[in-house]
């Protein structure tokens, strides 16, 4: 399966919506599409998970290191309704406290406390 991504400004955030399978072989498709955001010093980025219907390691380290890339610029990254086999390897991973996870965009646009994908 292929990986389509498309990103959409929402003020100062960019949402970036991911839909297929994220596993080695498309998890450069999406770093690459996040390197040229950073380039263009957009580091507010909130990924739209809702159609992404799997996600391997690979795909975890692209969203660490895309935040990880966010907070040395002084900007951050959350999650958005990731479905339930996503949000089960981001809970089994611990990445889900690390990774701010929300479970619709417009929560993680708007950085509401508490964030909660259950």
């Amino acid at each position: 399966m292929s990986l389509t991504v498309h990103t959409e400004q929402r003020g100062d955030v960019v949402v970036v919506s991911v839909a297929g399978e994220l596993d080695m072989a498309t998890a450069p498709q999406l770093q690459d599409q996040i390197t040229d955001l950073l380039e263009k010093g957009r580091n507010r980025l909130v990924f739209d998970l809702a159609e992404v219907s799997f996600c391997d390691s690979t795909g975890l380290s692209v969203f660490v290191r895309a935040k990880n890339s966010c907070d040395e610029a002084g900007g951050v990254v959350r999650l958005a309704a990731p479905q339930r086999g996503v949000l089960r390897i981001l809970e089994v991973s611990g990445l889900v406290e690390v990774l701010q996870t929300y479970p619709t965009v417009d929560q993680a646009v708007a950085g509401e406390p508490s964030p909660a994908a259950n």
